[in-house]
């Protein structure tokens, strides 16, 4: 284990919430990528969540999804949450964390979170996240925006929220959809502040024949 991935290790969980906007292989290659670095992860998938799994992504169910990312790994840092249980260890601001990712993240939830319903525990725990000054990076994936949208993302971004819309940037040279999933996986763990090599930074363009 490298230094880096001891430190990940200590790390109190990243809460990991997966709704019903479409981006899947945004929250798998995450999902992976926590695994990888050996972060704990407080894993939610809302209703609609499983099934934006399984049309993007072919993972009908929490089996497939173990076995996706590595079912030996994923028991050993992954930590499952059902959406409808607002009383698990999510719900609570005494349940330490360090921060919590709505990936992707519909428009519904970001409403949710604007205004507080916490209507489940996806909803609570970005709650939670904003009451105790944690982090909480939400991923939307929705085009074109309407003002209603709009007032939401702003409202969530004045409450302490960044917003990391999924619109991966092509100064990298990228070869092929895994590079564009990468581009916006690894924007999202910079602001975890976790060490990575997810992806290219500027200046790192792939050759030719990469």
């Amino acid at each position: 284990m490298t230094a880096s991935h001891t430190a990940n290790a200590s790390r109190h969980p990243v809460v990991l919430a997966i709704t019903g906007a479409s981006g899947a292989p945004y929250a798998v290659r995450l999902l992976e990528a926590l695994v990888d670095l050996e972060v704990p992860t407080w894993l939610i998938v809302s209703s609609h969540g499983w099934r934006l799994l399984q049309t993007e992504s072919g993972i009908a169910n929490l089996e497939a999804l173990r076995e996706h990312v590595g079912a030996m790994a994923f028991d050993r840092h992954v930590t499952v949450f059902d959406d409808g249980d607002r009383g698990a260890r999510p719900a609570s601001g005494s349940a330490r964390s360090s921060g919590m990712v709505v990936c992707p993240c519909s428009m519904g939830t970001v409403s949710a979170i604007a205004h507080g319903s916490s209507r489940s525990l996806v909803e609570r725990a970005a709650d939670v996240a904003l009451k105790e000054r944690r982090r909480l990076l939400l991923v939307p994936r929705e085009t074109p925006l309407s003002l209603v949208h709009l007032e939401n993302l702003t409202a969530v971004t004045r409450a302490g929220a960044t917003v990391i819309p999924a619109a991966p940037g092509f100064y990298h040279g990228p070869s092929g959809i895994a590079d564009l999933v990468d581009f916006i996986v690894a924007r999202i763990l910079d602001h975890l502040e976790l060490e990575h090599q997810v992806g290219k930074r500027w200046g790192e363009r792939a050759e030719p024949g990469e």
